[in-house]
């Protein structure tokens, strides 16, 4: 079993407004069987920290076109996207690239 995970997460360029506004959440992951990965915490995330409109942040089973997502300052895509498996203590950056005109 996997222990709990302590993490930051952060929204930012607007996808904070989905979140009550806030920025910087600091959170504790439960400890399950399996490793907790950027999909699992996706999933958190909609349960747990998303206060309106799912559909400006999750698409499917990930973040939305636009939503550029870093790992301790490094780009996801570098990272294996999804299937990353979090370390105690990352910090996960969400930011949004969409904007209204």
């Amino acid at each position: 079993m996997a222990a709990p995970l302590s993490v930051e997460v952060e929204f930012g360029g607007g996808a904070e407004l989905l979140f009550d506004g806030i920025k910087k959440h600091q959170v504790t992951l439960p400890g399950q069987e399996e490793p907790w990965d950027i999909r699992n915490l996706l999933v958190w995330i909609k349960k747990n920290l998303l206060k309106e409109r799912p559909e400006l942040f999750i698409q499917g089973d990930s973040v939305r076109p636009g939503i550029l997502v870093l790992i301790n300052d490094a780009d996801w895509e570098l990272l294996g996207e999804l299937d990353y498996q979090l370390q105690n203590q990352d910090n996960i950056l969400f930011i949004s690239t969409l904007h209204g005109g």
